[in-house]
Formats: C-alpha cells, structure tokens, sequence
C-alpha cells in the first residue's frame, strides 16, 4: 500500500527551494496531495502532504530529503497520516467556506485573538490567514490601513449571532469585521452603486444650501432626523427644500467647488475603472453636484433630484419624481439589467437610513461611516477606514491596486 506523509518545513526563504524539494520527491513517483507556503520577513513555511507508492516505501525518500534540507540549513518534520485521517479531511474541505475581513488602522494582536475566538465558537476552522495590506510604516503617529483575511470552513449554527458578535467586539476596539460566504460572485463583481452625500463626498449638500440660505440648524435638524430614520425621507426631504425657497443660484458652483471627497474615494473610483467595474451615483441629494463628481471621477451613472429653479432663484422644490430609498433600489435594479449584470455582482454604498433598501438588493451592501441604526441593519460596514477599504472586501490587495497611500 501508498504511505501518506505530512512534510513541514521552515527556515530563511531562497530562491528555488520549491523545486530542490520536489525535485527529490519526483525521482521517487511521490503524488502531491496538498501544498502551501507562507513567508514572513524572509522566513519560510512550506507544507506538502504526499502519498508515497508502495514501490518506493518511505525511508529512501525521508532520508534524502533530510540530508538535502539540513545541508540548506532547513528545519524539517516529518509526520505520517493515515488513510482515515486524510478521508476525514478531504471531505471537511467541501463544507462551506466563509471570508472573514478584519479592517483597522493599526492590527493588534487581541484583535485576531478575539476573532478567532468567535470563530472558534461558532464551529469555524480557520484555513488561512493572509495580510490583503502593504507592510505597515513603524513611524509613531502614522495613521495607517491594515487589513488581515481570514478563509474559514464549516456552517455557523447561528449567522446572526456570530454577526452579533462581531458586531460588538467592532464597537469596542474600534474596527470593522466583515463576514461573507466565499462564493465565485465575491470576487466578480461588476457594478458599484454609490450614495453621494456622506458617502462620495463628506458633506450633506443640503445642509451647505441652508447654510449659505440662512436656515443651516434648522436643515441640519431635520437631516439628522432623516438619517436616524426616524423621518419619512420624501417628507423631511420637501421640508427642507421649502426651506431653500429664494437662494440664489449662483450658490451652487461655489458649493460644488468647495465639495471634499470622502478618504479614499478618489483612489476607489480609478481603482474600480482600471479593474472593469461600473459605477453609478443614486442620490438623495441633487443632480447639480451629482453631475459635478461625475466629470471629476469618471462615473457612469448619475440618478438624484432635479432641483427647480427660476429666474435664477430656487423655488423650493424638485422636477420629476423625488430619489427616495425605494426608487434608490429600483434604478440599482435597473441598471444591472441594463448591463446584463447579476444582482449578486452589485455592490451598494451608503450611510443613511433612505440606502438600506438599496443595500439589500446588491450581493454586497456597505454601510460607509454610518449611523447606528444603518450600521446595525446593513450586512456589512466600514467606519475605521477610508471608501477604498471596499477594495479589501473584494479581496483585492494593496500590491493589486496599491491601495496603501505609501505604496
């Protein structure tokens, strides 16, 4: 019969160690049942799982293999596995899969700690883990990005509590965990549907528009009303719109000039472009300044509120149908369809309570620095890190779209 033998190995990583092992194994016909290497500040890992035919039995092998690694100063273990062992594995490898993501500014340890450990409760073997990352800077004060991936396997019993649970060790060590099945759409995805205000941009346009009106708390009140959810949007959004009734239209370009692009934004959009991605604006906010980052970032679609105005003067309300949360979720219906793109290929981005119908549509929903509420009810959120942290989510790593602001 075959023998089945686990071989670890781990020293300082050089170039063609890969094939001065293997090379060894194939004078003997071995078969490679599994493989895997990691290297971190030039140490190697490496992990193969052979099965070794009867014709050639296991000492001659074994025993050149540890003359060779001990002559490249290699550390080696050799551990059989028996038929029953690797059947038991090889059918654990067909559970569900799962991605964990863990976002911060700066990993520490108890971080991965208490992620594991939820994982670990909630019956998820942890495959590997990958840093998706550039190498952070030791500079004190550095406000960095970091992003560590966990593969996992198994069926959490429970979803919505180990979402829970992530969701409360997030709070209190101020980071972000997603968690999502890994499936073939996760890094497919196609289209990417943006809120604007708060989202694209960091502030509510409206309120600059009361603001230079002379109305500014009053808007502001009823936005962070509306935001909470705790007002019907199309109500609260003529509202304030009545309230804007006479400014002068002159306004808007200096509020449009003066428009500061939320952290990452910018990096996002060209990232997205470069990789094939389509990108569209669904706001609640208004064409004017939809249209203005339009032209700067390149995006493709643009749906918001047309706002009125006469003789220069805005009259206090919109042409055409408001953009609400409800027609938010039909136009990122209805621009999939027109691209011929899978729901599931979508991703939405928003932070407000007017977006979670949106959210809900898209294969991946992100609230982006969002209230409580939001947070709490959209399936995954980023609040540590900048827009492009989206990126992360994808599975992409800072060496694919140089996402690190050094790098």
């Amino acid at each position: 019969m075959s023998e089945l033998v686990m071989v670890n190995v781990s020293g300082r990583d050089k170039p063609g160690l890969t094939s001065e092992i293997t090379g060894i194994m194939g004078q003997y016909d071995v078969r490679i049942l599994d493989i895997g290497q990691a290297v971190i500040h030039d140490h190697l890992t490496w992990g193969i799982l052979i099965e070794i035919p009867d014709a050639s039995k296991s000492s001659p092998v074994i025993r050149d293999l540890l003359f060779r690694l001990h002559a490249l100063d290699l550390q080696v273990r050799f551990a059989p596995i028996t038929i029953e062992e690797y059947q038991s594995w090889a059918e654990g490898r067909n559970r569900a899969r799962y991605i964990v993501t863990l976002l911060s500014r700066d990993i520490k340890a108890e971080q991965i700690a208490r992620v594991s450990a939820i994982t670990a409760r909630h019956g998820l073997n942890i495959d590997n883990i990958s840093r998706l990352s550039a190498r952070p800077s030791l500079n004190e004060g550095d406000n960095g990005i970091a992003c560590v991936e966990f593969s996992v396997r198994g069926r959490p019993l429970d979803p919505e509590q180990l979402r829970a649970d992530f969701l409360h060790i997030a709070g209190e060590m101020n980071v972000d965990i997603a968690f999502q099945e890994d499936s073939i759409f996760r890094r497919n995805r196609r289209l990417v549907v943006f809120d604007m205000d708060s989202t694209l941009i960091e502030a509510e346009v409206i309120d600059e528009l009361a603001h230079e009106a002379g109305v500014g708390a009053q808007v502001a009140e009823i936005t962070e009303r509306a935001m909470q959810g705790e007002l019907d949007f199309s109500e609260s959004f003529a509202e304030r719109l009545a309230l804007l009734k006479g400014l002068d239209e002159s306004v808007l370009e200096r509020i449009a000039e003066r428009l500061k692009l939320t952290e990452g934004a910018e990096h996002l959009i060209r990232s997205l472009k470069t990789l094939g991605y389509r990108t569209a604006i669904l706001s609640g906010g208004f064409t004017y300044f939809a249209r203005h980052l339009q032209s700067r970032l390149g995006i493709d679609y643009v749906y918001a509120n047309e706002l009125e105005i006469h003789d220069g003067k805005v009259t206090g309300e919109v042409a055409g149908q408001i953009v609400d949360g409800k027609r938010k979720a039909e136009l990122l219906v209805e621009i999939a369809g027109k691209e011929h793109i899978a729901r599931e290929q979508v991703i939405a981005v928003g932070d407000g309570a007017n977006d979670l119908p949106m959210l809900s549509q898209a294969g991946l929903g992100v609230a982006f620095r969002a209230k409580p509420l939001v947070k709490e009810s959209a399936r995954h959120s980023i609040s540590t890190l900048g827009l492009d942290a989206i990126l992360y989510l994808i599975g992409f790593r800072d060496s694919e779209t140089q996402l690190s602001p050094k790098s």
